[in-house]
C-alpha cells in the first residue's frame, strides 16, 4: 500500500464513527425533547384538572 491509500483507510473509519455518533446524538435529543414535551403536557393537564 502507498502512504496515500493508508491515510484514506485510516480516515474512513473515524468519519463513519463520527457520523454514527452524530446521528445517535441527534436521535437521542429528539427523543428527549419529545419526552419533555409529553411531560409538560401531562403537567398542564393535571394543573387544569385541579383548577376545575
Amino acid at each position: 500500500m502507498t502512504a496515500k491509500s493508508q491515510k484514506q483507510t485510516e480516515q474512513k473509519p473515524q468519519k463513519t464513527r463520527k457520523d454514527r455518533l452524530k446521528l445517535a446524538l441527534k436521535s437521542n435529543m429528539a427523543k428527549r425533547k419529545a419526552q419533555a414535551k409529553a411531560r409538560a403536557n401531562m403537567a398542564n393537564t393535571k394543573t387544569e384538572a385541579e383548577k376545575d
